[in-house]
């Protein structure tokens, strides 16, 4: 598989974190923000607050609950939700984004955001960045009830959306996500390798994949 023929490209379904905005954001708000405010609230170390934290990850990566803020409210006793927007101005673009897309819609391209967030920070990250004005459409996961990582999830969006798969571009930073698509029929799929501006880039794997999107050739 190579990078994009845009001539063979109808539909570009485009995950949010880590593709268009920066993955340091939900880095930093999972791995320090929420563990200080969870250990301030238990009264326990910040150490202590992670160790009892990766314990609740265990077994959660890949389904609707890893993603979903009502069932870490639920399990943290802390308004995550609310959390987030404390540390709201880290959110941001990845570089190229904005002329990435413009071009898509120049060529009549359809662009749909993907994503597994859930839609309390889909709605944060909007009103921070007006990035759904710049795409035709945004779907969760949650609208679905199934993670990207389920062939469900792709089964409810070709329903919803009536895309042509072997016409249809998936762009996301997770290796388990275009596996899933693969499998379920996408026909083109790229990763991206170098999601989080704060850590080395990450290259490999089974996927094409670029660093930024000045990188793809039109």
């Amino acid at each position: 598989m190579s990078l994009p023929d845009w001539q063979q490209i109808d539909t570009v379904l485009l995950d949010m974190d880590g593709t268009l905005l920066d993955l340091h954001f939900d880095n930093y708000f999972w791995l320090e923000h929420l563990p200080a405010r969870y250990a301030e609230h238990h009264g326990l170390s910040e150490e202590e607050a992670l160790s009892e934290l990766n314990k609740s990850f265990v077994g959660l990566r890949g389904t609707l609950n890893w993603y979903c803020l009502d069932f870490w409210t639920d399990l943290t006793g802390l308004p995550v939700a609310e959390l987030k927007r404390d540390v709201q101005h880290k959110i941001g673009f990845r570089p190229h984004v904005h002329d990435f897309l413009a071009r898509l819609r120049e060529l009549g391209k359809r662009t749909v955001i993907v994503t597994n967030a859930h839609r309390d920070s889909v709605q944060l990250k909007m009103e921070r960045t007006g990035l759904d004005k710049l795409v035709d459409r945004v779907i969760s996961s949650h609208d679905y009830r199934e993670p990207k990582e389920s062939a469900g999830f792709w089964d409810h969006l070709h329903r919803d959306e009536a895309f042509d798969p072997a016409r249809t571009l998936l762009i996301d930073d997770s290796q388990a996500v275009l596996e899933s698509a693969a499998r379920w029929g996408i026909g083109w799929l790229l990763t991206i390798f170098h999601p989080d501006s704060q850590k080395t880039p990450q290259r490999g794997g089974q996927f094409p994949g670029i660093d930024h999107f000045d990188e793809l050739e039109w």
